[in-house]
Formats: C-alpha cells, structure tokens, sequence
C-alpha cells in the first residue's frame, strides 16, 4: 500500500477510520486508553503505524498530528496531538516510547 495523502486534520482521521483505526485513544495515566471499550494500554504495547502531520498554514488549528496506532490485541485507534507551543506534554511523553512502524 502506497502512502496516503491528506489535506485535513479531519480528513485524516476519516480516513484511518475507514481503514480500521476506529478507536479514539486518550491519553490515560500510564499510556493511552481506547475511550470506547475504556482498556488502557502501556507505550510498549502500542505501534505507530503511520502519521500525518499538518502545517496549518492557512488554519492554526490544524497544526497538528495524526497518529495511526495499534495495540498489541489488535485495537486499533486514532490519537491527534497539536505540536509546537501547543502540544500535550503527556500525550508526547507516551508517544515518545511507543514503538514507529510506519506502513508505506
């Protein structure tokens, strides 16, 4: 599969989920939690699997990160993060430990 390009942040998480990545993962305590089914998952037992980063040139809002990931029982979710000033410090630190393979 050949990368996929988007134009928006929302774009992007439509697309992950019509691609599967139908889990909204939060930031939890000591990882990140998939909202729907509530199970909370360590860095280590996540991947991510692809990323789509946003510039938001022509909207602040949309300088941002999608991230495309996949728990180690095969849930597999969608989280955003801004980057910049903007970013969420614990949502980085989790992201800093959790393993990137990217499918291109």
């Amino acid at each position: 599969m050949g990368a996929v390009s988007y134009s928006t942040v929302s774009e992007a998480v439509q697309g992950l989920n019509a691609r599967g990545f139908t889990a909204n993962f939060e930031v939890a305590d000591d990882g990140l939690r998939a909202v729907d089914s509530g199970k909370t998952f360590t860095a280590q037992q996540l991947t991510i699997v692809e990323h789509h980063r946003f510039e938001g040139a022509s909207d602040p809002d949309d300088m941002s990160v999608v991230y495309g990931i996949e728990a180690s029982d095969g849930t597999r979710g969608v989280v955003v993060d801004a980057y910049g000033v903007y970013a969420d410090p614990r949502l980085s630190e989790v992201l800093k430990n959790v393993t990137i393979r990217e499918e291109l």
